[in-house]
């Protein structure tokens, strides 16, 4: 097995499409890949999921716990594991390397490409690059690679960087219109709304072919031995969606004896982490997607699971399709164990303020009305602490989560609180026996066993509902 690591200086250097075009393109040359994605991102995973067809997992030591990222690598499968690096090579947690792409190569043992835009400067950026390798040791890099290069420039800047720093130059990709990718208030655009998305990477990809040494980049790649510790059971096929496939769901709860829950997924409702999905299978339950833009009613289910998205961008939309709100604040009010995060959460409040400024009604489980901030809202990893016991937590316990949103809510909860590293602090959330709604995104595969206590809680209501039926 071989892996690497796509790191570069900042965001907005190409690092997602150069991962999935190297992706795609040893597919091409028949290996098999996985992917990763360092942090909590939720849109890149979708590209990575687009360019190989299949989901990949998110590497988070604190949302997983400090083992949980070297967990999933050790249940590597693929012949090569593609890892995307978050953000600049050495941002972490606040102003530390805790929890950065850096720490994650070093602990795994990882070589490291750094992508690099060039532009303005020659021999300042193998400065650059020189610093970046004598900023920390171990550094891990062990080769460059340059993005939206010009074939002359490539030619003028490759024995130049290799001479200064050191370390091979492993190709270029050109500017191309097919690795252009938009962005918006949270980030790229989703996967699912660029259009033939595939056409474009596997133009890129024939591109990258043409212009870098796969041979030796395989070769300089790590052969390994699976690292030490327990590897990861391999579960049956995960049930999670491909991009444009048709979401629909059954109409008996009890269907083969399943418990089921009703998961959000369309262009509104899509920031999950697969693994948090993943787990809900493991712990007995059968996913059922549905999309609230377009179906009527939710599928008939034992739980709910709104996750976050870009429901901001689609308020008019949701608001016109009345039967479905109807369908999920009967649902919720009468009971249904329920998660809501962030996107989610909003879609429960009483209105929803879209980019343009206009308000538009949602389902009206919840009394808050979300509104347009323009600026990140509570931002960052924090500690959510129970005062009480709840669907998904014991009273005394906490859990780490992610909060990113431009938007908030004039009732962002109470029962809830979370806590930040430095000492901050705020009241959060709306929880009970059956709910858990908030602005934080939960990951359901940590330490505590959150998708057992959700499965366990939707098993309660298709036992009321048997004895009801």
């Amino acid at each position: 097995m071989k892996r690497i690591l796509i790191t570069a200086m900042e965001s907005g250097a190409g690092k997602t499409i150069l991962s999935c075009a190297l992706m795609d393109a040893l597919r091409q040359k028949g290996y098999s890949v996985q992917s990763f994605k360092c942090g909590p991102d939720y849109i890149d995973p979708m590209f990575h999921r687009r360019a190989l067809g299949a989901s990949g997992d998110n590497l988070d030591p604190f949302l997983q716990g400090e083992d949980g990222p070297h967990r999933l690598l050790a249940g590597q499968k693929a012949d090569v594991a593609v890892v995307e690096g978050a953000m600049g090579y050495y941002d972490g947690r606040g102003t530390t390397t805790r929890a950065s792409a850096f720490e994650l190569a070093v602990r795994e043992k990882l070589p490291v490409l750094l992508a690099v835009k060039p532009g303005g400067s020659s021999l300042t950026l193998a400065a650059q690059i020189r610093g970046m390798r004598e900023f920390r040791k171990p550094d891990q890099i062990g080769a460059v690679f340059l993005t939206r290069c010009r074939p002359s420039l490539y030619a003028y800047l490759k024995p130049l960087l290799e001479k200064e720093t050191g370390i091979r130059v492993a190709g270029f990709l050109p500017e191309m219109e097919e690795a252009k990718l938009e962005s918006r208030h949270l980030g790229l655009v989703t996967a699912q709304e660029v259009r033939a998305f595939e056409e474009r990477i596997r133009r890129v990809s024939d591109e990258l072919q043409k212009t870098t040494d796969l041979d030796w980049l395989l070769e300089w790649m790590e052969d390994g031995a699976r690292p030490s510790g327990e590897p990861i059971k391999k579960t049956r096929k995960s049930g999670y969606p491909k991009d444009g496939e048709k979401l629909s769901g059954a109409s008996d709860h009890r269907r083969a004896g399943r418990i089921r829950i009703a998961v959000a997924m369309d262009e509104a409702f899509c920031f999950y982490y697969h693994r948090s999905l993943e787990k809900l299978e493991e712990c007995g339950a059968e996913l059922v997607y549905f999309s609230p833009l377009r179906d009527r009613e939710i599928p008939a289910a034992n739980g709910l699971y709104l996750g976050g998205g870009y429901p901001e961008l689609y308020a008019r939309k949701l608001a016109q399709n009345r039967p479905m709100l109807r369908s999920v604040h009967e649902a919720v009010r009468s009971g249904l164990p329920t998660i809501a995060e962030c996107g989610g959460f909003l879609y429960l409040q009483q209105s929803l303020q879209d980019e343009e400024g206009g308000t538009w009604e949602m389902t009206g489980v919840l009394p808050g009305k979300g509104f347009r901030t323009g600026h990140l809202v509570r931002f960052g990893y924090s500690w959510l602490e129970a005062d009480g016991d709840s669907m998904l937590l014991k009273k005394g316990e906490r859990i780490p989560v992610h909060e990113f949103h431009y938007w908030d809510s004039t009732a962002p909860g109470t029962d809830l609180l979370s806590v930040k590293e430095d000492g901050r602090s705020w009241r959060c959330g709306f929880v009970n026996d059956r709910l858990y709604a908030g602005f934080p995104h939960l990951y359901l595969d940590g330490e505590l066993p959150l998708a057992k206590r959700f499965v366990e809680a939707a098993g309660g209501w298709a036992d009321r509902w048997s004895r009801k039926g």
